[in-house]
């Protein structure tokens, strides 16, 4: 019997140090990636702005990057780009 408790009790542990040591790489990697922790810089991310369904697969897409707002056209078969234009540097409208 007490030979089964410590075998419990050692896997226990052994368990939560894994957990714990993937928490902190997990957290450490995260920072590291730019744009969504404090590193990195936020010019050269990809960001999501809005999308338009025009069909049942197909799609406009607004995104942002390095400084420019793309405009692409999404379907089964893939992406092209419809425009490209410099984004203003004033507070994005609403629609």
């Amino acid at each position: 019997m007490q030979d089964l408790l410590l075998n419990l009790a050692s896997t226990v542990l052994a368990l939560a140090f894994v957990l714990a040591l993937a928490w902190g790489l997990l957290r450490a990697w995260r920072r590291l990636q730019p744009g969504v922790g404090t590193a990195g810089s936020d010019t050269d991310a990809l960001r999501f702005v809005r999308a338009l369904p025009v069909g049942a697969r197909e799609r406009v897409v607004l995104l942002d990057h390095a400084g420019e707002r793309w405009m692409l056209g999404v379907t089964a078969g893939g992406i092209s780009l419809l425009a490209r234009w410099p984004l203003a540097s004033g507070p994005e409208p609403r629609a």
